[in-house]
Formats: C-alpha cells, sequence, structure tokens
C-alpha cells in the first residue's frame, strides 16, 4: 500500500518570494488553494486507495502544505530538510516532532550542508536521483548515500525557474521518467540518458505548467492539467493519467508531487 504526508494548506499564501515563480503581487486564493487540494485528497484516498496521513497546518508557515520538502524517508530513517531559505527554517521542528512521534528514525545532515527532502531526492526503483544548486548541495548526495547505502546519481540544475529536482523530472518506473531536458547541465543530461534507458522529454510550454512535478502511484499518474503532449504520451505508454488543478499552487512553484511526501511505496 502507497501512504503519503500531506498537510491542508489553511495558512497558504505568497508572503515572500524565494524562487522565480513567487510574487507577492500576484497572490493566491487560499479558498481555491484549499478546493483544490481537497480534490487532490479525495483522487488519492477515494479513488486510488492510497492512505494518506496529516501534518497539521500552522500559522505563519505558509509553504507547510510542500510536505515534499520536509525531508526524505526510506526504511524508517527519517532524514530532515535544511532548508537554504530563512522563511522555511521554522517548518522544521514541526516535521520532525511529527515523525519522533510515530517512532521513526529521525535525523539531519551536518551543518552547513542544505538538503530539501524529496524536492531534490527521487526514487526511480532503488536508484536515488538528485539534484543539486539552487537549494541542495552536492555534498548532500554523498552523505544520503552513506546513510541509506545505496548509489546516488547528482543531476545538476541549471534554470531558477526548475530550482528543485520535481519540478524537471518525474521517475515513473525503473528506467523510465519524464524530464525536461533544459532545466539540466549537459554533463547530467548526458547521464540521465546513461542511466534511464526510455526518457520522455517535455515541452517548454508544458515543463512551465509544472508537467513533470507530476504524481506516480503504481500505474497512474497525477498530472497537472493543462499538459496535453505529456498526457498523450504517458496514456500511450500505459499509464492511466488523471489531470488534476493545482493553479494557486503554481504561484509558488509547486504542483501535486510537491503536496505529497512519500511514508511508504513499493519496495521501499
Amino acid at each position: 500500500m502507497t501512504r503519503l504526508l500531506m498537510c491542508r494548506p489553511d495558512h497558504y499564501g505568497i508572503y515572500y518570494e524565494i524562487n522565480p515563480w513567487m510574487d507577492r503581487r500576484r497572490q493566491a486564493d487560499r479558498a481555491v488553494a484549499i478546493r483544490q487540494w481537497e480534490a487532490l485528497y479525495r483522487l488519492l484516498t477515494e479513488t486510488l486507495g492510497v492512505r494518506v496521513e496529516l501534518l497539521p497546518s500552522v500559522p505563519g508557515l505558509p509553504d507547510l502544505c510542500f510536505t515534499a520538502n520536509a525531508g526524505l524517508l526510506m526504511n524508517s530513517l527519517f532524514v530532515s530538510s535544511r532548508f537554504r531559505y530563512h522563511e522555511r527554517e521554522a517548518e522544521v521542528p514541526h516535521v520532525t516532532q511529527w515523525f519522533a512521534e510515530r517512532n521513526y528514525r529521525v535525523t539531519c545532515l551536518p551543518e552547513p550542508v542544505f538538503f530539501e527532502g524529496e524536492g531534490d531526492a527521487l526514487f526511480c526503483g532503488n536508484d536515488l536521483f538528485s539534484g543539486y544548486r539552487f537549494r541542495s548541495e552536492l555534498q548532500a548526495h554523498h552523505l544520503l548515500a552513506e546513510l541509506f547505502g545505496l548509489h546516488v546519481y547528482s543531476l545538476e540544475l541549471t534554470d531558477p525557474w526548475f530550482y528543485h529536482l520535481d519540478t524537471c523530472f518525474c521517475p515513473l518506473q525503473p528506467g523510465r521518467a519524464a524530464y525536461y531536458p533544459e532545466a539540466f547541465s549537459p554533463a547530467s543530461q548526458r547521464l540521465l540518458k546513461e542511466t534511464t534507458p526510455e526518457l520522455f522529454p517535455v515541452t517548454e510550454a508544458e515543463a512551465k505548467r509544472l508537467a513533470c512535478n507530476a504524481l506516480v502511484i503504481g500505474q497512474s499518474v497525477l498530472l497537472n492539467a493543462g499538459c496535453p503532449h505529456l498526457a498523450r504520451t504517458l496514456s500511450e505508454a500505459g499509464y492511466q493519467v488523471h489531470e488534476v488543478e493545482t493553479t494557486e499552487f503554481l504561484k509558488a512553484g509547486g504542483g501535486p508531487k510537491c503536496l505529497t511526501l512519500f511514508l511508504e511505496r513499493d519496495g521501499l
């Protein structure tokens, strides 16, 4: 069974600017954001049978709803994030308390290494792909490899609009992923081609709708609405595509994947 961690966007809004998507003059409509989040929650729990745990929302922490950034979990070991921007630092104690109270082993990488959880660390089968440059650091990858006892493929991000790996890379199953090539350095593009035999390139227009910030549950892919090219490609490849509206979260640079953290998945 797949289990996810989510957090209601009760206090969500654009109150600071820490990536190019965020503009305080273009405020999110919280009521619409809550409706979009609830529709995603119902799709996961009622249609796909996913068990969702809820992290309580906290006043003054508008980005806590982006639980993917909270850390990375494998084999009951939760590695908490160390955020690059101080605006998100206060999220950490709330997240670590939640995991500690449920008897997970909780740790964090040594200072001053920045690491932003599933935003920059994505499993593709038993392989871990990790992004670096804008939020997480390359040194974090070596430390994760030691902690989890696995190989980490390091991918350099080059476009600040795609500041986290999950904004431009979507693992689908071992050896298969969707990605936006222009978000990566030439060396990282080559590495992806070497390690992932089937790569589905995403168009620039759909990348800018965060098509790659899709949530994959088995053969189901929860994809931002308005990405017809990738939706067709995935359908032809045998996936069941569920288009979801996350327009209010796009204003902060987030989509379906950003709103979820894996607690349990097949093989992990």
